[in-house]
């Protein structure tokens, strides 16, 4: 069965491509005020973003158990796998690696399991499983896969532009202060996820110089690789891919839409893009 490739939820990885390359997903769970969701099986994309135009309270995510990911080890082990490399949520911004960290010891004696710390978020995780899946599928081993995989994370970059602060603000992955001022200029603020964590990129004053920002960034790129663009039901996806085509041919762009896990935390109308650079 050689390795296998296991992640979190928050990879924002189309589940027909996950499946198609024996990517296991473990799901976070999504909280709207006392109403619970398993996200994936009991909440899907589009259920999520209609609760969150609906509700009047912000969702927020729970980290999956070590159990939950002990649970899914065990059935790769007892399936014939030779070793599990588990890609995970950044750590410096969710509990959710060190479910899978407990889980892994759990394992000890049974299956060599090696779990990585993304230091990334959406496509920018789901790339780095997509490369671990097609080292595993060319008969790469455990240490061999996940060392890659940690190379990569160097090389990961993500940008998005937010619609609102409101929800970092609530998840606290923000500074109040920071939202207050965005929200009273009116500016529209550029994340990054650097070093496995959000930090501001750049402020600009619409929506359409946010794009632009985004586009500028992808052709300073070195070597762009896998270029990614996802997003939360925005209006204005074909305008950023026209932009973006200026550096990668359109046709060579995938396009994902933002999950519940980071969903909960970027907010409706959020875009963005991610790649990896070679050095």
């Amino acid at each position: 069965m050689g390795v296998r490739v296991v992640t979190d939820s928050s990879c924002d990885l189309p589940q027909e491509r996950a499946d198609g390359l024996g990517i296991e997903i473990v799901p976070l769970t999504i909280r709207f005020g006392d109403e619970e969701f398993v996200d994936r099986i009991e909440l899907s994309n589009d259920d999520f973003w209609k609760k969150v135009a609906d509700s009047s309270v912000l969702p927020e995510t729970a980290a999956p158990s070590a159990g939950a990911f002990e649970q899914r080890f065990r059935a790769l082990a007892d399936d014939g796998a030779e070793g599990i490399v588990c890609i995970n949520l950044s750590s410096r911004l969710s509990a959710t690696m060190q479910s899978a960290q407990l889980a892994a010891k759990a394992l000890e004696g049974v299956c060599p399991v090696r779990v990585v710390d993304s230091m990334s978020v959406s496509m920018g995780l789901g790339l780095q499983c997509i490369a671990a899946a097609r080292l595993a599928e060319a008969g790469q081993d455990v240490d061999g896969i996940a060392t890659a995989v940690e190379d990569q994370t160097h090389r990961t970059r993500l940008f998005g532009t937010l619609d609102t602060l409101e929800h970092l603000k609530k998840g606290g992955r923000i500074g109040a202060a920071q939202a207050l001022l965005g929200g009273v200029l009116s500016i529209k603020p550029v994340i990054e996820v650097r070093d496995g964590v959000v930090a501001e990129a750049g402020k600009v004053r619409t929506r359409s110089k946010s794009l632009r920002f985004l586009a500028d960034k992808v052709a300073g790129a070195v070597k762009p690789d896998g270029v990614y663009m996802f997003h939360a039901h925005a209006p204005d996806v074909d305008e950023l891919l026209d932009l973006v085509a200026h550096t990668v041919p359109r046709e060579q762009i995938e396009i994902g839409i933002i999950g519940p896990v980071i969903g909960t935390h970027a907010g409706p109308r959020t875009i963005g893009l991610g790649w990896v650079e070679h050095w």
